[in-house]
């Protein structure tokens, strides 16, 4: 990859967590959760619980949720937190200022990834409804490879574009990524507008945390 002599590149691979860094569906995330577990009659987890699952795998993310859930009943807990995301995911959309971000470090020459907890049908439906298709060079999801925290998600990538861990960066909104990124020996970038609060962050050791996607955009302009 060529890269402007009077800005040299330190990250050749960017990679982007999906809900809560690039898409703003957390809300809907935790909401879709709560009510699966109203269905089924289980104990309603609040806000902070739910939300601190969005990157995990949804069998993780419902174990964890529900944490007096059957093995039994989590086909059921899952399908019917699929049953209220999608009814309402058309609703859902970038966060302002993506489109923009990703633009520019298109221009630079990065490569762009997606490592999410989302199922693989889940993603490319929220891709397509997003109009990124084609935007990323890579993506992988919980359901193909190993979930977050496991590195394995990050390493494959890696392997795709021959980036080495050091020229790699991983950029999300919970502590399951930036475990992530620690797993796979690559710097993680934490934002504070999605699922985790901010005060998770620091024993991860992120090399920044935004405040929104204009000083994430801001950063990455700068220092990647």
């Amino acid at each position: 990859m060529t890269e402007s002599p009077d800005r040299p590149r330190r990250f050749d691979l960017v990679v982007f967590d999906w809900d809560g860094t690039l898409f703003d569906s957390t809300a809907l995330i935790v909401h879709s959760i709560q009510a699966a577990c109203v269905d089924l009659g289980l104990p309603v987890p609040d806000d902070e619980r739910a939300s601190w699952v969005i990157g995990l795998s949804l069998r993780a993310a419902m174990a964890h949720a529900a944490p007096t859930i059957t093995e039994a009943q989590l086909p059921a807990m899952i399908a019917r937190y699929r049953f209220h995301y999608l009814a309402r995911q058309h609703d859902l959309s970038l966060f302002p200022g993506v489109l923009d971000m990703l633009r520019a470090l298109k221009q630079r020459q990065h490569w762009l990834a997606v490592a999410t907890g989302k199922s693989r049908a889940g993603l490319d439906e929220s891709l397509h409804a997003a109009a990124l298709r084609g935007v990323f060079d890579g993506t992988r999801t919980a359901d193909e490879t190993r979930p977050k925290p496991d590195p394995q998600m990050l390493h494959e990538l890696m392997r795709q574009f021959g980036a080495d861990p050091e020229r790699t960066l991983m950029i999300g909104d919970t502590t399951h990524d930036l475990q992530l990124a620690a797993n796979a020996g690559t710097a993680s970038l934490a934002v504070a507008y999605g699922a985790h609060a901010p005060s998770e962050f620091a024993t991860h050791s992120p090399l920044a945390v935004a405040g929104s996607v204009g000083e994430l955009a801001a950063w990455l302009d700068a220092h990647a």
